[in-house]
């Protein structure tokens, strides 16, 4: 398995699905909805309700909040 980039959370994603069985968009959508909003919060309810080690939760997480803050494209008229 290569190691994942520093910086880049998607460089764990293949090893999740692997390691957990589901879809990395069930675990971005399952922390989209939670009404949990911040990080370390976010990463304890992976880990503790889940079973996922911290890295992982750490990637997760830092990618579903990265999304959240993406500005939305304006449409093309």
């Amino acid at each position: 398995m290569a190691t994942p980039v520093k910086g880049n959370p998607a460089g764990y994603f293949s090893s999740i699905e692997t390691k957990y069985g589901r879809p990395v968009q069930d675990w971005i959508d399952l922390i989209n909805a939670s009404p949990l909003t911040k990080h370390m919060e976010l990463v304890g309810r992976l880990k503790t309700e889940h079973g996922l080690g911290h890295g992982h939760a750490n990637a997760l997480v830092a990618h579903a909040l990265a999304g959240r803050n993406q500005p939305r494209s304006a449409p093309v008229p």
